[in-house]
């Protein structure tokens, strides 16, 4: 049998929906985050600088980055499955 919502046993989804100040906070962190990498990248050496602007670095670690974050949302959705 089906257990109601709010029973104490799982959170319903609207209760796990991220609200206006949650989505601010990461886009005010994701916004800090680029501006500070930025500041980083003009502290490095000319020829570092070159590394960073003239090679695909920034594509490799965006194929990276999102390959890890689908990966991780994939093994958390397959944990809470029971078999």
């Amino acid at each position: 049998m089906a257990e109601p919502v709010g029973s104490g046993r799982e959170p319903s989804k609207a209760a796990r929906q991220p609200g206006w100040r949650e989505v601010l906070l990461v886009a005010v962190g994701v916004v800090a985050l680029v501006l500070g990498l930025a500041f980083a990248t003009s502290l490095l050496p000319t020829q570092a600088q070159e590394v960073v602007f003239h090679t695909p670095l920034l594509i490799i670690v965006l194929i990276v980055g999102t390959g890890w974050w689908l990966w991780r949302i994939s093994r958390r959705q397959s944990e809470g499955r029971e078999p």
